[in-house]
């Protein structure tokens, strides 16, 4: 228990306010001694009994809260069940403290319960490792899994950690023990508090370091502050991929230059007069052999939605640039082609001010994209990805998640750009598990956004992104409830498929069984039960009305809004998408 106190006290010193907990005997003495910590108001603590689920609600309340956060295990496959968070963590930064509890030393290698080599057991997925031997004190150890957790070390970016805490015998307070003695902690608390305000202007994706290297030129904050046009004697027809956490920097940059902003939703940058929506339809028109050809690509944060960004990052005959004000976690050194720019003002040098009529013509294209989506989607016909994710992004304000495979890819075809934020009205924070795309713990996740910050989240995604995680709906009689609110379109399967080359061989007959099994994945899993079946409330809309006057009321607690769709169309859908699109803009355009 004085290994396990001096534990809590050191991860509360290091800046921890959020821990997850899932239940086991030999990591007891850390469970008591954080109770001890919660019941004086130091930290949070949440009990999940899946320590699959509680991996991904410590990742969760991390992202949520821009800080770290732990997750504690006992000893044996406890520990394993944590990996899929960890390695998610790990490409997204994430700085996740993996706690794992196991037996002593003296039986270790001896066929003793539950025990198994657990340090390590994360490999090249976390940035430290540690095992701290039972009886001594962690503190130190501590320290370094903080620094290194929130990419404090040198050359190493943020990400996850792993301590390995060894305890014996006994495992429980002392029944005349004292507990936690509050006067210990008091200045922690205090410096603790400016700790996570430092934190969280430290861990904003905006970065704004880089942008103050040119404040005499562009205005970094507040975003509603037009930023001076920049002219820099080069002009050229370049873009601006806005990929996974660019963040507010992105835009910016866009817009002092005069450049088209081509932003993923979870980028955070998919806003303001330079944001092209239905972007992935519009790059062909803009492609070699065309009248106005793109020159130059600029890339910030991570992108991983679209074949066709993925083949213009690929194109040897363009000139790419990828800033870097700092190490990332998702790529290694010397394995992507853009030249890597990690200063503002040499970036700018090499973008270049867009010509007179550069982003004119690419604004022209998005208005007749945007309406020709409007023109397919008020068709009759029943809700489609498309209808929702159009709908979801115009009308949430809080947190919102997206899921992955269709549901964060239709919000970036279908999401039409938003305005300016204004700071503390009608914002949007968008997160997204993008470090390594998986549909696995994504409620979860949710979850531990939506207690981060107590504020409302709402979650889009898929039937089998649900049904993949429904242990994540799992609450312990007491535990604190979370406002999240799950939107689910249900096509009783895996509906991307149908979007790629699968969906063309399943229009054959020789495959179309095959296809259907292996990637359509069906199912009839009723919904609404496994809701009730986990206390949560549900909900069917199946018209455009019924979906906006959904969406448009508040929540709190936990639900889930079905839309029940098919796949059978959707294939069709997107081309005739394509078509509507192409008959706009080729009217339009030179």
């Amino acid at each position: 228990m004085d290994a396990a106190r001096l534990a809590v006290q050191a991860l509360i010193t290091g800046g921890v306010r959020q821990v997850v907990l899932a239940p086991g005997s030999r990591s007891a003495p850390m469970s008591y001694a954080l109770a001890e910590a919660e019941a004086v108001g130091l930290l949070r603590l949440q009990v999940r009994i899946d320590e699959r689920v509680a991996g991904f609600t410590a990742l969760g309340l991390a992202l949520g809260s821009g800080g770290p956060a732990a997750v504690l295990t006992t000893s044996g496959t406890a520990v394993g069940n944590l990996l899929p968070a960890v390695m998610e963590a790990n490409h997204a930064a994430v700085p996740l403290l993996v706690l794992s509890a196991d037996r002593p030393e003296e039986l270790r290698g001896t066929g003793a319960n539950q025990t198994t080599v657990q340090l390590d057991i994360f490999g090249d997925h976390v940035r430290f490792a540690t095992d701290v031997a039972a009886g001594t004190d962690p503190t130190t150890a501590i320290g370094t899994a903080l620094s290194a957790a929130q990419g404090r070390l040198p050359g190493t970016p943020a990400g996850p950690v792993q301590l390995n805490l060894a305890f014996r015998d006994p495992l429980t307070p002392a029944l005349n023990g004292s507990g936690w003695e509050l006067p210990v902690y008091e200045d922690s608390v205090e410096s603790n508090t400016a700790d996570a305000d430092t934190r969280e202007a430290n861990t904003a994706e905006t970065d704004t370091a880089g942008a103050a290297q040119s404040a005499e030129r562009v205005a970094t904050a507040p975003q509603t502050v037009e930023p001076a046009p920049v002219r820099t004697g080069n002009s050229r027809r370049s873009v601006v991929v806005a990929g996974h956490g660019a963040g507010a920097s992105a835009e910016i940059f866009a817009r002092s230059l005069g450049l088209p902003l081509l932003a993923e939703p979870s980028s955070n940058a998919r806003y303001g007069p330079n944001a092209i929506g239905p972007y992935r339809l519009l790059l062909e028109y803009f492609g070699a052999g065309s009248p106005q050809p793109i020159e130059r690509v600029v890339v910030f944060g991570r992108p991983t939605l679209s074949r066709p960004v993925a083949a213009l990052l690929a194109r040897a005959d363009l000139e790419r640039a990828l800033y870097l004000p700092r190490k990332v976690a998702w790529f290694e050194p010397g394995r992507r082609p853009e030249l890597v720019l990690t200063d503002w003002d040499e970036l700018i040098a090499f973008a270049g001010h867009g010509p007179a009529d550069w982003l004119e013509s690419w604004q022209i294209a998005a208005l007749g994209a945007e309406a020709a989506l409007d023109e397919v989607l008020t068709q009759p016909g029943p809700l489609t990805g498309l209808h929702l994710a159009r709908a979801v992004w115009a009308q949430t304000r809080g947190n919102l998640m997206l899921g992955s495979s269709n549901p964060v890819r239709d919000v970036d075809l279908a999401g039409r750009p938003k305005p300016h934020p204004v700071p503390g009205r009608d914002t949007v924070r968008v997160f997204a598990n993008r470090g390594l795309a998986g549909i696995d713990g994504t409620v979860s996740t949710g979850g531990g956004i939506a207690l981060a910050d107590g504020a409302s989240t709402r979650v889009l995604l898929g039937d089998l992104t649900l049904l993949h995680d429904a242990g994540g709906l799992l609450l312990g009689t007491g535990e604190p409830e979370p406002d999240l609110q799950l939107v689910v379109l249900n096509d009783s399967g895996g509906g991307i498929f149908t979007t790629l080359e699968h969906g063309i061989l399943a229009g054959r007959p020789r495959y179309a069984a095959v296809v259907e099994r292996l990637f359509g994945t069906p199912h009839s899993v009723d919904l609404a039960a496994l809701a009730a079946g986990y206390g949560v409330v549900h909900r069917s809309v199946g018209t455009t009305a019924e979906l906006t006057a959904a969406l448009a009321e508040p929540f709190r607690g936990r639900s889930v809004l079905e839309v029940p769709a098919g796949r059978e169309g959707l294939r069709a859908l997107h081309e005739r998408v394509r078509q509507a699109v192409d008959q706009r803009v080729t009217r339009v355009l030179p």
